[in-house]
Parts: structure tokens; C-alpha cells; sequence
């Protein structure tokens, strides 16, 4: 008994810790690409659905795939509908994973493994440890099935275990629902869906589940999957957790739809893997296994979620009407003004660095965002004359500091990880887009001070000055809304508008101290308001060249 449990754990073990490794791999080498793809989803739901298949099929991972989106509408990166649109398309990406265990080629694993292990610890090129990565995942996957598969065969004769199973049997409604929940349950334990086939392709080419209760306990992993995307959704805004909401939604009613018609979806299954793809009979035993049944079943949830995507495409709006009925306006995390806590970074992710970077570049448009509040409150008090708009601004500095803090010990942990010559060049500009938020947070805290002076010591600017005021802050303003849609954008042709502020900013800083002079000798300014005015505009300038780094981490320039 202990080796049955021995070599059937160990098999899934070997299984799980190859498809991450696999996953991994796949993601490094297409991870920036894959989230420049995601960022400019098009409206189009179909090509929003292919979309998704194709880049969670490439990257082997329909968690990835959905956290990320959750991310992207959280930010405002896109929308709602375009969401909605990928994941169900990711739906059918991550059956890939089921089509491919669902060959028998585990004699090929060892020499995947041996070669792997060449490509990663021997050749010594980036490019080709991710390629390593790769292959080692793949022996190791399919190693592990195959001895998962050989530490089950004994319980062939086990009457016990038998018995057992005989309590999983989709003859009757009750039976497929409770395979369902076992199959859920399973999935969010091992958080894997493919693991949840994976180990349904084991005990049904033993002979320890029949086709029919196979398949129940696979339509389950679908609703055990969605369990990545709440999670991921919780304290963000309001459409990303609509987002999860309803990738819960289609996947919770297409398997009630389908367990309603579960004998008519057996048999389009069957009608599908035996007529169509000619695999052969499903009961069909030789050596004591059944070789043929794990396509049926690899066929089963690549259909389920084939057809789950077709209908709720052709129902989408009502889908997403639906996820914000259920999803309650008072729900969630804070408004982006009030900003108390880290929102996106996940520690989790660290090791999968497409995902991290994504959540990273999320906290820092937040990041963003919130300095353009803090901006907005500072400059617009000197009109007021009120102290009560400087009153934020202490707090707000605080939190600039909290988030440098937390996402530079983030992304410095991501370095930790192995990840590819172009993430580095990212994690360095995303590192200058952090720093750089920070000192523009720095620099508006200087005009906080010395409009509190301006204000408490009852001085006044002229009229010429004012002027200037509103003009300068209001370019600074623009160039603050040009670099925050650049990063979400992330398109290179920013720079040229960034190169037109800045120079814009520098000359009317040059202009206006030399007009504010001339007011001196002329005695229209007063010294003392006068130095306030002269160090405000210092302070602009320095947010101008900060803007302009940020332009240029955006737009890959540095």
C-alpha cells in the first residue's frame, strides 16, 4: 500500500512541479510579448476569444492568463467587455495541456528530461536555459503521469478502493453532480486544472472510473479554476472583479448546462473522438489499461469549453450584465485618492515574472494616479487661498514613499527569479518609473510647503505672476497625463510630445524668472512672495525632467 501511495503521489508531484517548470519556461520566453498582446485586445469579441486561446495555449496557463486580465481592467488598460472576451477564449487554451498529456509518448520523457537538463545547467546561454526549462517540464509532466499511472494499477484489485469509487458514478443526476464537486474541490486544492485531468486520465485507463464519471470529475476543474481570478479580483476596483465575477459566471452555468444534457454531451463526445478523429473505442482494454479513453476525455473538456465559449459569445453583453448585477458598487478597495495599501502585488507571482510585472506595472500607474491627485489638490489651493486642499498632501507623500518602497522590494525580489535579458531591461524601467513618481511626489510636497507659507504669512503673488502659475502648472499637468497613457499604451511615439512639454516647461521657467525680475526692479512683487514664486517654479521644472524619464522608461528609451 505504502508504494502505491508512494509512486502515485510522487507521480502527481513530479507532475505538477513539471507543468509549472513547463509553464514557466513558456512564459519567460513569450511573457512581455504575450501581455503587449493582452494590453491591445481588440473590440472584436471573436478575436478577443482567439486571442486568448492562442496565448494561454502558448504559455500553458489559463491562471496566468485571467490574473493579468483582472490586472489590465483594474488599471484601465482595457475594458470590461474586451476581459471577458480573452478569458473565455483562455478557456479553451488551457485544454490544450489535456490534448497533449493525452498522447502516449512518455517513452520520449527521460531523453526531454536529459536534454532539459543539458540546455539549463550545462550550455549557459539565457535563451537556452528557458528552452531547458521547457523540455525539462515536459519529461518531468509526463514522466510523473506515467508513474502515477503504474503506483494506481494494483488498485485494480483493491475491492476496497473499487468500492470507494463506486460512490463516483455518473449514472444518475446525483452521481454527476457529486463527481463535479469532487473534481472542483480537487482543483482548487492543487490549484491546477491540468493536474485535475491529468489525474482523471490516470484512474480511467486503469479501469478505476468509466468514461462517463471521468468526464463529471473533469467538467468540475472548470469551476474549480475560476477560483484564481476572485481571488486575484479582491480589493480591486469595481469592473475587475466583474471580470472574475463573470468568468465565473460562464464556466458555473455551461457545466450546469451541460449536466443538464450530460447524456447528449457524452454522446457528441463520442460521436466526436470515435467517428470524426477514429480513436477508437473508450472501453477498449489491452494489457490491462484502456490506451484510448484519455482522448476522450482530452476531447471532452476541449469541447466543453468550446461550446461554453460559442454560446456566451453570442450572449456576452448579457453576460457582463449579469457580472455587474452581482458585483455590489460598495465592494472592494479604496478609491485611487485614498490610497492605504499595496492593491496588486502578490508575492505568489514572484516566480511567475509575466504575471509579476503585470501587477507590478498596475501599483505603479496606481502609483500614478495617485500623484496626479496629489497635484491636483496642491496647485488648485493657491486659488481657494485654503489650507484645507494642502491638507492631504502629508499623507498622500507618505504613501508615494510606501508604495516605492514595496514595489521596489518586489521587483527586486523578481530578479531573484530566472527571468530573460528583456525583463531585466523592464524591471529597470519600471525601477525609474517608481523612483521617478516618487521625486515628482518630493517636488509637489516643495510647492505644498511654500504655498502653506504664502497662505499662513498672507503674502500674494501679482497678477503677472498668477498668470504664470496657471500656465506652467498646467503644462506639467499635460505632461503628467501624457506619461501615465504612455505606460499604458507603452507605444515610443510619446517621446516626441514628451521632448515638446519639456522644452516647453524649461523655457517658460526661463521666461518667467526673468519677467518676475523685471517686476522686482519695477516694485509690482514683494521679496518675499517673491522667492515663493521663484522656488514654485524650480519645483515645476524638476517635475518636468521627471516626467521626461518616465516618458522614456515607457517608451523603452531607458
Amino acid at each position: 500500500m505504502l508504494s502505491i501511495l508512494f509512486k502515485s503521489l510522487g507521480g502527481l508531484g513530479l507532475f505538477l512541479f513539471g507543468m509549472k517548470i513547463m509553464s514557466e519556461g513558456l512564459q519567460t520566453i513569450a511573457g512581455k510579448r504575450m501581455r503587449q498582446i493582452l494590453g491591445m485586445v481588440a473590440n472584436n469579441r471573436l478575436i478577443g476569444c482567439c486571442v486568448g486561446a492562442l496565448i494561454t495555449s502558448i504559455i500553458q496557463s489559463s491562471s496566468a492568463t485571467t490574473v493579468m486580465l483582472v490586472s489590465f481592467v483594474d488599471a484601465g488598460l482595457i475594458t470590461l467587455v474586451q476581459a471577458v472576451g480573452v478569458i473565455l477564449g483562455a478557456n479553451i487554451g488551457t485544454t490544450i495541456t489535456a490534448q497533449l498529456i493525452a498522447f502516449d509518448i512518455h517513452e520520449y520523457a527521460l531523453p526531454a528530461i536529459a536534454i532539459g537538463v543539458l540546455f539549463k545547467f550545462f550550455i549557459g546561454r539565457r535563451k537556452w536555459i528557458y528552452f531547458g526549462d521547457v523540455l525539462l517540464g515536459f519529461g518531468m509532466l509526463f514522466y510523473g503521469l506515467a508513474t502515477m499511472k503504474a503506483g494506481l494499477a494494483p488498485l485494480r484489485e483493491s475491492e476496497s478502493f473499487l468500492s470507494f469509487l463506486t460512490g463516483f458514478d455518473a449514472s444518475s443526476t446525483v452521481g454527476i453532480v457529486l463527481c463535479t464537486l469532487a473534481g472542483t474541490m480537487l482543483t482548487i486544492i492543487l490549484q491546477s486544472s491540468s493536474a485535475t485531468v491529468g489525474i482523471a486520465m490516470a484512474l480511467a485507463s486503469q479501469g478505476l472510473l468509466n468514461f462517463e464519471t471521468s468526464v463529471a470529475f473533469i467538467l468540475g476543474d472548470n469551476i474549480g479554476t475560476t477560483i484564481t481570478a476572485e481571488l486575484a479580483s479582491i480589493g480591486a476596483n469595481t469592473n475587475a472583479r466583474r471580470t472574475a465575477r463573470a468568468h465565473t459566471l460562464f464556466n458555473v452555468i455551461g457545466v450546469l448546462l451541460v449536466i443538464t444534457f450530460f447524456p447528449v454531451f457524452i454522446k457528441i463526445v463520442g460521436f466526436i473522438s470515435g467517428t470524426i478523429m477514429h480513436s477508437g473505442s473508450p472501453d477498449l482494454i489491452i494489457g490491462g489499461e484502456k490506451p484510448n479513453i484519455s482522448r476522450y476525455l482530452a476531447n471532452s473538456h476541449t469541447i466543453f469549453n468550446v461550446i461554453n465559449a460559442l454560446i456566451f459569445l453570442s450572449f456576452l453583453p448579457h453576460l457582463v450584465k449579469a457580472a455587474t448585477y452581482l458585483t455590489s458598487l460598495k465592494e472592494g478597495g479604496p478609491e485611487l485618492d485614498e490610497l492605504h495599501h499595496i492593491k496588486f502585488l502578490d508575492a505568489k507571482f514572484v516566480g511567475t515574472p509575466s504575471v509579476a510585472l503585470t501587477q507590478a506595472k498596475s501599483e505603479i500607474i496606481r502609483m500614478g494616479q495617485a500623484v496626479q491627485v496629489m497635484y491636483y489638490d496642491v496647485i488648485n489651493s493657491l486659488g481657494e487661498r485654503s489650507l484645507k486642499g494642502l491638507a492631504k498632501w502629508r499623507k498622500r507623500e507618505d504613501t508615494l514613499d510606501t508604495l516605492q518602497r514595496e514595489i521596489t522590494r518586489y521587483l527586486v525580489k523578481v530578479t531573484q527569479e530566472h527571468i530573460s535579458s528583456e525583463e531585466s531591461r523592464e524591471i529597470r524601467s519600471l525601477l525609474r518609473m517608481v523612483n521617478n513618481f516618487e521625486r515628482i511626489g518630493d517636488a509637489i510636497e516643495d510647492v505644498a510647503e511654500l504655498l502653506e507659507r504664502l497662505i499662513k504669512e498672507d503674502l500674494y503673488l501679482s497678477e503677472d505672476a498668477l498668470r504664470d502659475y496657471a500656465r506652467i502648472s498646467e503644462e506639467v499637468q499635460k505632461f503628467l497625463t501624457l506619461v501615465l497613457g504612455a505606460m499604458s499604451s507603452e507605444g515610443n511615439e510619446v517621446m516626441d510630445a514628451a521632448r515638446e512639454i519639456e522644452d516647453n516647461i524649461n523655457k517658460m521657467e526661463e521666461k518667467m524668472k526673468e519677467d518676475h525680475l523685471i517686476r522686482l526692479q519695477q516694485g509690482i512683487c514683494d521679496i518675499d512672495s517673491g522667492m515663493v514664486f521663484v522656488n514654485t517654479l524650480t519645483a515645476f521644472q524638476r517635475m518636468g525632467g521627471y516626467c521626461f524619464n518616465i516618458a522614456q522608461a515607457a517608451a523603452g528609451v531607458k
